[in-house]
């Protein structure tokens, strides 16, 4: 178990009845709740085997492409964007190696938690690296949260636990466990701000920090009838375009909190299965399976495509789910949309010298290719396709997102095929450029690397010795990377002042 020293014990606060975090009604609830009608437009998908034999178990969808996933054997494994295996294995400095594994969770942007026999192994690059706190679950997780404070969450059978700079604390309700939870996201609240919201033993209720370690656990008025109980969550994100969203699954229909309160989504067949990333829904109702473009506004329903025996495993930002049909797991999409690195949904930007390149999706090659910021389209050629950054003299190439206006941005990579279709990938961030504040290594990043890299990265851990300022500035890049996609630290997610703290002294030229 985890050493008493970690174990923070927080104090939260169950309110007594039904608190108006949504529109209640009176009398029948499902006549008085106002009702979409989506119209969708049917098409068939793209489609990538995977070339394994994937369980049909939770796993995690890298919006850059690929994912890990679970064998039917119990192995972990990463798969790229056209199916292939990847390298992933034991990291050589892990205290155990990890067992037979249960299910694979989404932890940060780029990396994933994978639940085995032997503890909680983090999935990053290719490597499973045990954290310290690897042994302080059992089995027995059944979803994970990410909060806009860079904390990340975890529902397990025992309660609800939160890790944050590398500590796991348990919440407690009264002193007792928040337990019997089976479906977690982070989402908007009444207010704007960022809350948890749980779905406990088939009840709504949302978790908001009141005060310093101090979180209300309130009950959410759905209006439901008296029979109907919640089954599951999805959140949407925020873009340029729109508002993150709270969408909640029922055992007989689909609802979507909007900004005036609860709407109930009126579709053919009722709904089942439910997964969402970015600003994609996917929702599988009877023998229907149905993709929502929140930016757009766009309902699409799959054809072509037998859905008979059908489960969501995970998906990413891009807009593409990963399934299991029948036997085999698929990657489906509306169409081939090219991937973005270097730049990831929901980031925060502070360097105006940033390189982004994209990867076409697997098959033909698009016909041309060009980025799109700012109300600027920037052609690029490949094979590989980038923008941005400096030439070598210090001259901005032809576009970079030097002078680009503070605040929500969208960039979008769009390639053009032969046949005349187009495809893009849209992704949101926000720009903040560095400010005038000077940041250094001695009063900034020292204390950073000591609570958080020390661990793994001294002389004798290990990762890369990064101990003196003078390895910080040598592998500055290679710390950007790293920490701007969230695959480091090892122990869990980096803040994200922390991480734009790391940028800043980075881009205004790493002084000591």
């Amino acid at each position: 178990m985890i050493s008493r020293t970690s174990w923070r014990r927080w104090r939260a606060v169950a309110l007594a009845g039904m608190l108006g975090l949504g529109s209640g009604g009176c009398g029948d609830p499902r006549a008085s709740l106002p009702l979409e009608h989506p119209t969708p437009t049917p098409f068939e998908p793209m489609q990538v085997r995977a070339q394994a034999n994937v369980a049909a178990v939770p796993g995690f969808a890298d919006q850059t492409g690929g994912g890990v996933f679970v064998t039917a054997m119990g192995q972990a494994i990463r798969v790229r964007l056209d199916g292939s295996l990847a390298s992933l294995g034991n990291h050589p400095g892990n205290p155990v190696v990890p067992g037979k594994v249960h299910a694979v969770f989404r932890m940060g942007t780029g990396s994933a938690l994978v639940e085995t026999e032997t503890g909680l192994f983090l999935s990053q690059g290719s490597w499973l690296i045990s954290p310290p706190w690897r042994d302080a679950l059992p089995p027995g997780l059944k979803a994970t949260a990410a909060t806009l404070d860079g904390a990340v969450w975890l529902a397990h059978a025992s309660g609800l636990y939160r890790l944050r700079d590398g500590q796991l604390a348990a919440l407690k309700v009264s002193g007792a466990a928040l337990d019997g939870l089976s479906a977690m996201v982070a989402a908007p609240t009444d207010s704007g701000g960022s809350a948890l919201w749980v779905v406990r033993q088939g009840e709504l209720r949302v978790v908001l920090q009141t005060a310093v370690n101090v979180w209300q656990v309130r009950p959410v008025a759905l209006p439901l009838e008296s029979d109907e109980r919640v089954v599951d969550l999805v959140g949407l994100g925020a873009s340029e375009t729109g508002p993150a969203e709270l969408w909640v699954l029922t055992s007989q229909r689909l609802l979507r909190r909007a900004a005036d309160g609860w709407r109930g989504v009126s579709l053919m067949q009722r709904p089942t299965q439910v997964l969402a990333s970015g600003r994609f829904l996917w929702v599988k109702a009877g023998d229907t399976l149905l993709s929502h473009d929140a930016d757009a506004g766009t309902w699409g329903v799959v054809s072509g495509l037998d859905t008979r025996e059908f489960h969501f495993l995970a998906a990413d930002e891009s807009g593409c789910a990963w399934v299991q049909l029948g036997a085999e797991t698929v990657a489906i999409s509306r169409g081939p949309v090219p991937r973005v690195l270097g730049l990831y949904e929901g980031m925060t930007l502070v360097d105006d010298n940033l390189v982004v390149s994209a990867r076409p999706a697997p098959g033909e090659a698009p016909l041309s290719f060009a980025f799109e910021l700012g109300g600027v389209r920037v052609p690029s050629s490949g094979p590989t396709y980038y923008m941005g950054g400096v030439e070598a003299d210090g001259t901005p190439r032809p576009y970079s997102f030097v002078g680009l206006t503070p605040g929500r941005q969208t960039l979008s990579a769009v390639a053009l095929y032969a046949n005349g279709t187009e495809s893009r990938r849209s992704v949101s961030f926000d720009f903040q450029p560095v400010s005038t504040q000077p940041v250094s290594w001695e009063a900034d990043i020292r204390p950073i690397h000591q609570a958080r890299c020390a661990k793994c990265h001294e002389l004798k851990g290990p990762g890369l010795d990064l101990s003196t300022y003078a390895l910080w500035k040598t592998n500055k890049e290679r710390i950007l990377t790293q920490v701007r996609q969230q695959l480091m630290p090892a122990d869990g997610p980096m803040d994200p002042q922390l991480i734009t703290l790391i940028q800043r002294w980075a881009a205004t030229g790493a002084n000591p």
